[in-house]
């Protein structure tokens, strides 16, 4: 069974779309919450939170080596497994320095999901799990920013 698509959408497939994209963006949005209101609590001062806060973004060097190393060096530092490793150590260990970097780490990916910033896949910085990101996007415009479920017409 062959599927007629778009023509104007984007060659990428795996973004998430509509309602979805939206609780995955909430979603983010209350991780970053909970971390920082856990922080307050269980951190180690402000002046860590705002020097760590942005550390994940080191992985942004990894383009340089091209979209795929890019892209994996990314995800290694913006997926929630890292995090929770840190965040057990800490509880479990018990070490407060532990607790506290998971726990800035949680927040900015939360951060980086609320404002729709996901996972990339290896055709390039701008494709990722939620959608189309910076000039990709903005080529798009006027077209579908996301993948497009199969039409009305899929040719059988």
């Amino acid at each position: 069974m062959s599927i007629h698509t778009d023509s104007l959408a984007p060659p990428m497939t795996g973004a998430v779309t509509g309602a979805l994209r939206t609780t995955l963006r909430l979603e983010g949005l209350c991780v970053l919450l909970v971390a920082t209101a856990c922080y307050a609590r269980y951190g180690q001062g402000w002046g860590w939170f705002a020097t760590l806060f942005l550390v994940p973004d080191l992985a942004f060097l990894g383009y340089l080596a091209g979209a795929r190393v890019g892209a994996i060096a990314y995800n290694l530092s913006h997926a929630y497994i890292g995090t929770l490793a840190c965040l057990l150590a800490g509880v479990l260990l018990p070490h407060p320095l532990w607790l506290a970097a998971g726990l800035i780490w949680a927040a900015h990916i939360g951060f980086d999901r609320a404002l729709g910033y996901g996972l990339k896949y290896a055709q390039g910085f701008g494709f990722t799990h939620l959608g189309l990101i910076g000039k990709q996007a903005r080529g798009t415009a006027g077209t579908a920013a996301a993948p497009q479920a199969p039409s009305a017409t899929a040719q059988r």
